[in-house]
């Protein structure tokens, strides 16, 4: 089992970048919230919301906006953006197993590929003729590389994931185990009997910093590549059909589905189990909510929503009623306005 990791507070606030207020001499062990933190942890407040926990906290420091510093009296970090100052001080404390650079005596790795000498191929893995893995890089017990694959350098691949042919990844990748990348698009014509397949010709090109979470697919393209940008951070169990476009540091959280050939644009959010119909184009900076559908393209940066908001079952059965009453309601109010304006 990995070693807890110990920091002084001093060490913490210069590998953070954040101004130390208090005892830069006590050790923090990990971290908590602000509600159950206790002596050798560290918390933090990004909304104002919870404020008035900081005056029962009992974290051995808090990391906090420089505004809300006088609301905790113990040992502080002051930072600009408390909450991905926090995002990195998780980072410090997370706990991985060693890497250890080698290959694993029942992986099966095709004559042709390349493999950078310090990269880690761990059980049952299988690499195709011509893939080439970068320096850095770890490949999960059972995960299958495809044919012709490019990773490029500290990838890491989870477990069990498959990468079919013609896959590129960027530096940095992380991809969760059981995701699929590079399966065929969805893709058919019918010829009045019968669904006659189209193959799928392109490939799916990832850029740098991407993670994809768990049991998450992203099709390959038809004729041109599916792309996803740098930085683009994909859920789990999230569907992108073939010959999307992502743009760079989009967020696409758990359940969401684009259908094909969809454009999305730069720093764009879509939540949970949201969705687009194919071949539609998104704005940069489109925040989608969550179970919200896209049925055309958005041109402008702004929060898209739609379906109906939950309500009590009686309450919501009614208006679904009359919902499929509109058409006929606007008929006759339609009626009635011709009457009056004559």
């Amino acid at each position: 089992m990995p070693q807890a990791k110990q920091f002084r507070l001093a060490e913490i606030a210069d590998l953070l970048g954040a101004k130390l207020e208090g005892d830069g001499d006590i050790i923090i062990s990990g971290l908590s919230p602000l509600s159950s933190a206790g002596e050798g942890q560290l918390s933090f407040l990004s909304n104002p919301t919870y404020t008035s926990q900081l005056a029962n906290c009992q974290a051995s420091a808090v990391i906090l906006a420089e505004k809300s510093a006088n609301s905790f009296s113990g040992n502080r970090l002051i930072a600009q953006n408390p909450y991905v100052t926090f995002a990195y001080a998780t980072q410090l404390f997370a706990r991985e197993d060693a890497v250890v650079a080698g290959i694993h005596p029942t992986a099966s790795i095709a004559a042709s590929a390349t493999l950078a000498e310090d990269v880690s191929i761990e059980a049952n893995v299988v690499i195709g003729e011509g893939a080439t893995i970068g320096a850095g890089s770890r490949i999960g017990a059972g995960a299958f590389i495809g044919r012709d694959c490019q990773l490029g350098e500290s990838v890491r691949i989870h477990p069990n994931v498959v990468l079919y042919h013609d896959v590129t990844l960027g530096d940095r990748v992380i991809i969760h185990s059981t995701s699929v990348i590079g399966a065929d698009g969805f893709g058919f014509a019918f010829d009045g009997e019968r669904s006659v397949k189209i193959a799928q010709l392109g490939g799916v090109r990832i850029g740098n910093d991407v993670e994809i979470g768990a049991a998450s697919t992203i099709d390959r393209g038809a004729m041109l590549d599916t792309i996803i940008g740098d930085g683009v951070k994909i859920d789990n169990q999230v569907q992108i059909g073939h010959n999307c476009v992502i743009g760079k540091h989009t967020i696409i959280c758990g359940c969401a589905a684009l259908a094909g050939s969809v454009t999305v644009g730069e720093y764009c959010i879509f939540g949970g189990g949201s969705g687009a119909v194919g071949h539609i184009t998104v704005a940069d900076r489109v925040q989608v909510s969550a179970m919200a559908l896209l049925s055309k393209s958005v041109t402008e940066a702004g929060m898209i929503s739609s379906g109906t908001l939950a309500s009590p079952t009686p309450e919501w059965k009614r208006n679904a009623l009359r919902f499929q009453q509109l058409d006929s309601i606007a008929k006759r109010l339609k009626n009635l306005e011709s009457k009056a304006d004559s």
